[in-house]
């Protein structure tokens, strides 16, 4: 591979990123395509499901300048005919003679494209910025892997870790700016996800409050309320957008939560894979989990947490409500260790995100 390919590999997965909030339950996917002297032919990406891939709308740029030349994509081009057709006959039509690939498709309908070409006579080159490929499609991949949501937990807190005052005062911690950040992490995500808790302290509405729409499904409300306690007069519980609440399967449900989904019970609550589980049922590609410290401890001490979204303000409580609650660690050794993958201010404050060192057991 050389430095060009390393360029246009990185272009690919940039275009692909602009895809994010609009293609689930579908992949984000970039696509570059050269012509024979290796001049910048065509470039796409797939911008909303059920629209044209990445390799479609490059190639549609492209014209008869693809013949011969070199297409660069994110992940294997699909071999199947679902909404639209297999990428990798659109490639062999155009007639590309190399075909440069950051990820093999972990989806067994749509996998083999790679296979398909190569039969063909296509060179095809696999591995390149696979790591930076990865990244950018983690929500989907996860889906694929491990068959449930990539979660990103999302906390809001003080330089000391408190997510509330002593009295119970949240309201607010973080600035505008960051409160609006988190409507678009909304926006992006498929699902946001609170404890009953959460629902009965501050009555939120968590609905994606931005200018323009990402998606052309709505964000899904869900409610994990073991005993059902959500009220009838709660917000999440209104026509703005879909709500589901999940509660344990020995709780007396009151008419107003007629509607729930009943799950197995776990460490006092609700079982987390099984919330995961039927969420993954539900095409419900990524999660962001807002709810309470509770929540929180659980899903990390269940290895559910794929991302970590912290805004910190520059404020000092010295008691009040921790931001997360007990996730299993009883000594320095068993710590949940993360990687910084991005520090940045917003406003007054200032937004970490984090990754797990090491892959959990999903």
């Amino acid at each position: 591979m050389t430095s060009r390919d390393i360029q246009h590999m990185r272009r690919a997965v940039a275009l692909a990123a602009r895809g994010q909030g609009g293609t689930s339950p579908n992949p984000v996917v970039g696509c570059v395509v050269l012509d024979a002297s290796g001049e910048v032919a065509g470039e796409g990406f797939h911008a909303y499901a059920g629209g044209p891939h990445a390799e479609v709308v490059a190639l549609r740029e492209a014209g008869e300048r693809a013949r011969g030349g070199t297409a660069y994509v994110t992940l294997e081009p699909c071999n199947h005919t679902g909404r639209t057709g297999p990428c990798a006959g659109a490639l062999l039509e155009a007639g590309v003679a190399r075909v440069v690939v950051a990820v093999a498709d972990p989806n067994p309908v749509a996998a083999g494209g790679a296979e398909t070409l190569a039969s063909r006579g296509v060179r095809v080159e696999a591995g390149l910025l696979a790591e930076e490929a990865e990244r950018v499609n983690a929500a989907w991949l996860t889906f694929a892997r491990s068959r449930r949501p990539y979660v990103t937990w999302k906390f809001a807190a003080t330089l000391d870790g408190r997510s509330a005052a002593r009295d119970g005062t949240s309201q607010w911690i973080t600035s505008p700016e960051a409160r609006a950040e988190v409507h678009r992490l909304r926006a992006e995500s498929d699902a946001v996800l609170v404890g009953v808790g959460t629902v009965l302290a501050d009555d939120p509405s968590l609905t994606a409050r931005v200018p323009e729409p990402l998606r052309a499904r709505p964000v899904l409300r869900v409610v994990a309320d073991p005993g059902a306690r959500t009220p009838a007069s709660a917000r999440v519980l209104d026509d703005a957008a879909p709500t589901l609440v999940a509660v344990a399967d020995d709780a007396v449900v009151p008419p107003h939560l007629a509607g729930a989904v009943r799950l197995p019970r776990a460490d006092g609550g609700i079982h987390l894979r099984a919330l995961m589980a039927e969420l993954h049922g539900r095409q419900i590609v990524s999660v962001l989990l807002e709810g309470g410290p509770t929540l929180a401890g659980s899903f990390l001490r269940e290895g559910l947490v794929d991302r970590v979204v912290g805004y910190l303000a520059p404020a000092l409580l010295g008691a009040g409500a921790a931001a997360l609650g007990p996730a299993g660690v009883e000594t320095i050794a068993e710590a949940h260790r993360l990687e910084f993958e991005e520090v940045t201010p917003v406003g007054p404050d200032l937004r970490i995100v984090l990754r797990p060192q090491s892959p959990k057991e999903s």
